[in-house]
């Protein structure tokens, strides 16, 4: 298969980029934003990002009504048109709740009008609003993403595909158009952090990205492993291993941790009242910052300790997601424009 991201070489040459969910902001007098400004700020946050020469941008895909993004690649094409750099996907794309042919027709147009610089992030989705919303059955919910992966990875050969699943209409000497250049639209999967996702990723021969959103960063070091040695077992070539981690920066620790909490604390209570979970408190959030993978703090102490999780997992790429619950579309301006002066560049030397 023709395309693989950069950044294999090791921890010296990683990939440093960002990551949105479009989460819904506020004003500065704690207004939520409407749906159309959250979208244009994402574009513009995007723009600033590939000027600072940050290596990627992923943008998530939600339908509840806390996300303003339900269509990312329409997002993407927005910032391809205004950027000239930086590299376009998701963070992720719900395979199983969408039609794998029209998703590669979506990305393989990102491409072209990229010039490419598309790449798609392929999970389940940590929530399920898509189900029900485009009449997929939740019972179903391991089969949809195994049937449905299985075509998207067949599809990237771009030749003529006969393909036959469980979920959907068989496929006879069919091609899909339009193809890219590269000859691949390049592809990584999210996983959560268990063992047969890992495994999966590695018989597909597809990078591995690795959600890490709670706890030590450490802990996930065996998943590491068993993708590596499963790639090796499966006479599959080396393949990069990335994270992606939620943060926010600002002058100070003190400054940055105050700001994060509000969206925090908000965020993790409204999805902890709908999950059964207990309300978080600020004592856990600074046991998360000081210890788990919340990246909160000045660029110093950021750079630091995303330096520390690329040397302790072996990680071709990071991804800070720097936005969380209803924070300041200001706030995150100011947390890329720290990553992309200041931390990107102490990371390099960190690891130099």
């Amino acid at each position: 298969m023709a395309t693989t991201p950069a950044g294999i070489a090791g921890t010296s040459s990683v990939e440093l980029g960002l990551d949105t969910f479009g989460d819904v902001t506020v004003d500065a007098e704690g207004r939520s934003v409407p749906y159309p400004q959250v979208i244009r700020d994402v574009v513009a946050e995007a723009v600033l990002a590939d000027r600072l020469g940050v290596d990627f941008i992923g943008v998530g895909e939600h339908h509840r009504d806390d996300f303003a993004v339900s269509s990312p690649e329409i997002v993407l094409a927005a910032i391809a048109g205004r950027t000239s750099r930086i590299r376009l996907g998701t963070a992720v794309t719900v395979l199983s709740s969408d039609d794998p042919v029209r998703l590669y027709q979506r990305f393989a147009t990102l491409d072209a009008v990229s010039q490419g610089r598309a790449e798609v992030i392929l999970g389940r989705g940590s929530f399920t609003e898509s189900f029900p919303l485009f009449g997929f059955e939740l019972q179903q919910y391991e089969q949809l993403f195994e049937d449905k992966l299985d075509l998207f990875h067949a599809l990237r050969s771009e030749g003529s595909i006969t393909w036959s699943g469980a979920t959907r209409p068989a496929l006879q000497a069919q091609r899909v158009y339009p193809t890219t250049e590269a000859g691949a639209v390049p592809a990584w999967i999210g996983v959560g952090g268990s063992p047969e996702s890992v495994v999966r990723a590695a018989r597909y021969g597809l990078p591995l990205m690795l959600a890490i959103i709670g706890g030590a960063p450490e802990r996930f070091r065996p998943y590491v492993d068993l993708y590596h040695r499963a790639l090796q077992q499966l006479e599959q070539p080396a393949l990069p291993v990335g994270v992606h981690s939620p943060g926010l920066i600002a002058e100070t620790d003190a400054i940055a941790r105050d700001r994060y909490w509000e969206g925090y604390r908000a965020m993790h209570g409204r999805i902890g009242r709908e999950r059964g979970w207990g309300e978080t408190t600020r004592e856990q959030f600074e046991q998360e910052v000081e210890h788990g993978s919340l990246y909160v703090g000045s660029p110093e102490t950021v750079a630091r300790k995303i330096a520390s999780t690329v040397g302790a997992l072996g990680l071709s790429r990071f991804d800070l997601k720097y936005s969380s619950g209803p924070l300041q579309h200001a706030h995150h301006l100011e947390t890329i424009e720290h990553y992309g002066s200041t931390v990107i560049p102490r990371v390099r030397e960190l690891l130099g």
